[in-house]
């Protein structure tokens, strides 16, 4: 069986203490339609960590997991589209990241 793949993502919150405690409340109940479109999705665990106001996700997906056809997908999906509107209040993208783009792929630069 092929092995699983990891991506790491980064994002920004808007820099406000109150606003960062309403977003890890929501990430504390995520909503069940969400963690069924992630997990439909081919994501098998999805982490994510918070330093300040930048957030670094780590995400492991089958093999075949594809970021082009979970957007598709997502773009289907209403509560889906609702979350993510939800979701823009509290984030802010790194500067120079692509419009259209929130999540930020990273790249590796080091593995031991």
């Amino acid at each position: 069986m092929p092995a699983k793949k990891r991506y790491c993502l980064a994002l920004d919150l808007k820099d406000d203490p109150s606003l960062i405690e309403d977003y890890k409340a929501y990430h504390r109940k995520v909503w069940p339609e969400i963690i069924k479109s992630i997990r439909d999705s081919g994501i098998q665990n999805m982490e994510i960590y918070r330093c300040g106001n930048r957030l670094f996700m780590i995400m492991e997906t089958d093999p075949e997991f594809s970021f082009e056809k979970k957007n598709a997908d997502d773009l289907r999906n209403a509560k889906v589209q609702e979350w993510e509107l939800l979701m823009e209040t509290y984030q802010q993208v790194i500067p120079g990241t692509e419009k259209g783009i929130r999540w930020r792929l990273m790249e590796r630069i080091f593995s031991l």
